[in-house]
Parts: C-alpha cells; sequence; structure tokens
C-alpha cells in the first residue's frame, strides 16, 4: 500500500497526531505562532466527531480541556509564551488531581508578549517550574515536522498512561516550517487509552488510593462519584489539612513518573559511539547541530549528538552514561535562551568535563559553524 504522505506545517502535523491519538476536544485561545493548530483543530474536530471551542483567554482554555478529560475525552489546548504563563495554575490542579491533558506551547521570545513572531526555547524551565508547589511533568520535544506528529501521539499514551498533564515543548521554526509526513495508517502506531472502568463497586471507588501509582479514571456521568479539589486530598479526593496524606500523596504522584524514566524519557543518540565531544541540543538547534557533528567528523573530530525527544524528566540517566563510558572531554550546549539546560547538563556532569553553553537571541536557530566552532574548542 502506498505511504500517505503529505507536505505539512509543523503545527497542523501536532493537530493531525492528536486527532490520531483519539483527541476529541480542543479549547483553545488564538496566539501567535500557535494559532495554527487551533484552526487546523476547528476544521477537523467536527469532521470526526469531536468538539471545538474557543475560550475567552488561555486560563477558561486550560480549565476547558480540564474538564473535558474529565468527561472523558482526550483533550487539547495549545499556545506560547504568555499564553502558557497563564495557564500554569490550571497545569498545577491537573498535575494535583491527576487529570491527563496536552498542553503545546509553540516557544517564541520572551519574557511577556516578547517578540509574538520570533522563535525561542525560553520556556524551557517554564514547562518544569512554571506552577507552583512540587509537582510532576512530562515534556517532549520534537524536531521535525513527522516528529510534530509523532510526539504529539507519544504525549497523549504518557498523559493517559500515568494520568498526567504532558507538555508538547516546541518552538516557532519547527510549528511553521513545511516538510514531508508521512501519516501512518491506524494502529501502525500505539494508541494508549486510559483505565477507565474501576473493577469495583461505585461504594468502594477511591480515585486516589495512594497505594497504587496509577488509579483507574471513570468519566463522570458514568456512576462513580469523585470529589476534585486543588486542595491537597485524601484518597476519596476530599480535602485534607493532614500532613502526613500530603507528604505522601506528592511523593507518590512525583515517583510515578520518576520511577517509569525508562519509558517516559527517549533519546536519539547520534555518532555518541565514540565520541569524546558531545553536543547536548533539542529542536531546531539540533538540526544544526546535527550538521556541525558531520562536519566535526570528517574533520577527524570524535564529536557526538545527544538529542532528548523527553526533556522533563531530564535525560539524567543517558547523559551520565556517555560521559562516564566515553570520558568526555567538553560537551557543547546550544539554547535559543541565555541559558536554561545548560545547568542541567553541568548538574549532571558533576565537573566530570567541561560544559559550554551557546546562547542566541537573534531570532534565527543558531549555526552549524558556530556549533563546531565551539567544538573545536575542546578537540
Amino acid at each position: 500500500m502506498a505511504k500517505n504522505v503529505q507536505f505539512m506545517m509543523g503545527n497542523h502535523a501536532v493537530a493531525e497526531g492528536a486527532l490520531y491519538a483519539g483527541c476529541r476536544f480542543y479549547g483553545g485561545y488564538p496566539i501567535t505562532p500557535s494559532t495554527e493548530i487551533a484552526e487546523r483543530m476547528a476544521e477537523r474536530l467536527p469532521q470526526v466527531g469531536g468538539r471545538f471551542i474557543q475560550m475567552e483567554d488561555e486560563i477558561a482554555a486550560m480549565a476547558s480541556v480540564i474538564g473535558a478529560s474529565l468527561a472523558g475525552a482526550k483533550a487539547l489546548t495549545a499556545t506560547s509564551g504568555p499564553g502558557f504563563s497563564l495557564k500554569q495554575e490550571n497545569l498545577g490542579f491537573a498535575s494535583l488531581c491527576e487529570i491527563p491533558v496536552v498542553i503545546v506551547d509553540v516557544m517564541r521570545g520572551g519574557p511577556s508578549t516578547g517578540m509574538p513572531t520570533g522563535p525561542s526555547q525560553s520556556d524551557i524551565m517554564q514547562a518544569k517550574w512554571g506552577t507552583h508547589g512540587d509537582h510532576p511533568i512530562i515534556a517532549v520535544t520534537p524536531a521535525s515536522v513527522q516528529e510534530q506528529f509523532n510526539e504529539t501521539v507519544r504525549a497523549f499514551n504518557l498523559a493517559e498512561k500515568y494520568r498526567c498533564p504532558v507538555v508538547v515543548l516546541t518552538d516557532a521554526i519547527i510549528g511553521q516550517m513545511m516538510e514531508s509526513l508521512v501519516i501512518p495508517e491506524p494502529g501502525e502506531l500505539e494508541v494508549i487509552d486510559r483505565i477507565k472502568d474501576p473493577g469495583v463497586p461505585p461504594e468502594e471507588y477511591l480515585p486516589y488510593d495512594m497505594e497504587k501509582d496509577i488509579n483507574p479514571m471513570p468519566p463522570f456521568g458514568a456512576g462513580y462519584r469523585w470529589h476534585v479539589t486543588g486542595l491537597h486530598h485524601d484518597e476519596t479526593g476530599f480535602p485534607t489539612n493532614d500532613p502526613v496524606l500530603h507528604t505522601k500523596n506528592t511523593v507518590r504522584i512525583i515517583e510515578k513518573i520518576n520511577k517509569n524514566y525508562d519509558d517516559i524519557v527517549k533519546v536519539e543518540e547520534f555518532y555518541t559511539d565514540d565520541a569524546d565531544i558531545l553536543v547536548f541540543a533539542i529542536g531546531v538547534n539540533a538540526r544544526s547541530a546535527k550538521a556541525a557533528v558531520l562536519e566535526a567528523r570528517e574533520k577527524g573530530i570524535k564529536a557526538g549528538l545527544l538529542r532528548p525527544l523527553t526533556i522533563w524528566p531530564f535525560p539524567d540517566k543517558h547523559l551520565d552514561k556517555i560521559i562516564s563510558a566515553n570520558n568526555i572531554k567538553g560537551i557543547v550546549v546550544p539554547e535559543m535562551n541565555l541559558g536554561q539546560m545548560t545547568l542541567e547538563v553541568e548538574r549532571v556532569a558533576k565537573g566530570r568535563c567541561e560544559v559550554e553553553g551557546l546562547y542566541s537571541l537573534m531570532l534565527d536557530p543558531i549555526l552549524p559553524s558556530e556549533i563546531l566552532e565551539k567544538i573545536r574548542r575542546f578537540a
């Protein structure tokens, strides 16, 4: 059978990936450079029996996807920098209440309104720490139009499997570029649905059983009553001020992500087997980094690239393994910000090698020649 190959914009690929994963609700508020996702979902969702709603602002948009998810739908919202800031309170609510939703952040220059049409990678730390309190988060980082599709499917799978919000952290260049996209046949990519049947009578159902990492989630209206609140709660969902329960539940929702690192964290290793100089890059800069690594290899320099497709949880194990096994001399971290991943790389390196950031706010991808110059410094 001939492949379904289309020439598609990255933001549209996110929408198509969401539909492939079974998303049937979108709640959003338009903001550059993510608006094409909303436009595509507005056109496509009615064709598959789904619902699209434009809310009055980003706060309401995030609330709407939480409500849709509680009613049993796979739900998506998309935004960019300032809108992502507004969604943070409800993102924390979804984390505490263990509500699976997917949030796409097409990163642009900030802070505040910043550079609406200028690409950036400056929301990496906001994705992890933007909402308050200790909480889990998963964030994936595509670097091509194909990955915009595939990683959106994976984001929904992770949200459903682990009952948590998942962020697709992309940038304006990847979101608005046009590339070939192979649309997988139904069943070609795995699609995971949440466990809806508790397997017990309604009176015995505990939505937050603290002896289990992940509890079934019956949709509202299915006969199972459960309380949902942003207050810390007991295993029934009702508020509690018991510090022991608060501690136990907080540790549980964080550990259900940490203990499944091997299932959640995905990376690409490019010429890392014998590398003694490493480049650590995501998104559009990873594309430049690949070109720089190839050019370095042509010059006899043993460079390699570690490209996280999951940036949160941070790929500690993968990075630590390469540093230890290869006796890495130096790591170059190109970022379209003033240094957010670099400190994380330094944390994992623990002084075993030099770590040097390569930062840019110039609204263009960092060039392969700039990365190669940094690689040469360690050669």
